[in-house]
């Protein structure tokens, strides 16, 4: 298959990204078509579609093989589940699917279309390989049963960030529209489900900053954030961007 465009976001590790899109609103990104998909015409008619379904790669979580079973993080890392019954990244073909909403089109002279999207879940510069439009009337199941996922606490952890001067500060150029994104990401408990270390001190990379924090029970401590340097930021990014 061809990619036909890349998406910009605030990510550049896999951890700390939502494990399914929707579920932080917060969340925005930016969708660029390589030159040859940027006619206006390829587009008409998507603006009146309040969601749409991205197929993208995997890109950084290729193998040279694949396993029939795979351990879901959330159930603590020792349940294996069939591979077909996951959202694992590690598949026979690693492709992505997320359902996002679709805020706007942007038709720019240097860029062609972008297409402003919310409820991302995926890293920066991940390669996409096709748009589809959400169509309620036969992509929404109400009566639909969610399996084991069903069996998971999703009750958010509460969020607190130290009263440290430096960390404040960083915070308030943040601007509130990515903190609260931020908040969002870090209720959603990025651990593992096996990792209940009190005393562990996790970072999630966001927005060009390194945030590092513990949990405890159910509170969750943002206790320091660290810049992140151009050059770590980069090579990400042109990690991301090889086909």
């Amino acid at each position: 298959m061809d990619i036909i465009g890349f998406i910009h976001t605030d990510f550049i590790e896999k951890f700390g990204i939502p494990r399914q899109s929707g579920l932080i609103p917060e969340l925005t990104g930016v969708i660029e078509f390589l030159p040859e998909y940027r006619q206006p015409e390829a587009f008409k008619g998507l603006q009146d579609f309040s969601h749409i379904w991205i197929l993208w790669e995997f890109n950084r979580a290729k193998k040279d093989h694949w396993s029939a079973t795979v351990k879901p993080p959330k159930l603590g890392g020792n349940t294996r589940m069939g591979v077909f019954a996951t959202r694992s990244p590690f598949r026979p073909n690693n492709i992505g699917l997320s359902s996002v909403r679709l805020e706007r089109i942007e038709y720019t002279e240097e860029h062609g279309p972008l297409l402003y999207v919310s409820g991302i879940d995926m890293l920066d510069g991940t390669p996409i390989l096709d748009i589809k439009p959400y169509i309620p009337y036969s992509d929404c199941h109400p009566d639909a049963t969610g399996g084991f996922t069903e069996s998971i606490d999703q009750t958010p952890l509460e969020v607190i960030f130290a009263d440290e001067p430096s960390l404040q500060k960083i915070l308030s150029h943040l601007g509130a529209d990515k903190k609260s994104a931020l908040t969002a990401l870090l209720a959603g408990d990025p651990r593992p489900g096996y990792q209940n270390d009190p005393d562990r001190v996790y970072g999630v990379a966001f927005a060009g900053y390194n945030f590092r924090f513990t949990v405890r029970e159910k509170v969750l401590t943002v206790i320091s954030i660290e810049i992140l340097s151009p050059e770590h930021t980069a090579g990400c990014r042109s990690k991301d961007n090889k086909k």
